[in-house]
């Protein structure tokens, strides 16, 4: 799975997604966009967009979009990496056009 990780998700998250390509916003070239046209840039050339930002879900509709959307409860990296195993189990069930929220205890 093609995986883009938003500016407010820290890069060390790549390493729970082994077997996946991950990239970030800011190494695509793409930092500083906004979210939809972000989402319209990341689709067809991702699967998958992982964000923290809480607002997205009011802001962008996402039915009939070609992309999923994992929301993070938290950006804390060591939250993060403890939840592993839920962050993996989420990415298994998202559809595109969804946003998932993970909420990391």
């Amino acid at each position: 799975m093609r995986m883009l990780l938003d500016e407010c998700v820290p890069w060390p998250i790549h390493r729970i997604l082994a077997g996946h390509e991950c990239t970030t916003v800011q190494r695509a070239g793409w930092g500083g966009m906004r979210n939809g046209d972000l989402l319209d840039k990341a689709e067809g050339t991702f699967d998958l967009f992982i964000t923290a930002d809480q607002n997205l879900r009011y802001q962008q509709r996402l039915a009939g979009r070609r992309i999923a959307v994992l929301e993070l409860s938290t950006n804390d990296l060591r939250r993060i990496l403890a939840a592993e195993e839920a962050i993996r189990a989420a990415i298994e069930t998202l559809r595109a056009g969804v946003l998932h929220g993970l909420e990391i205890p």
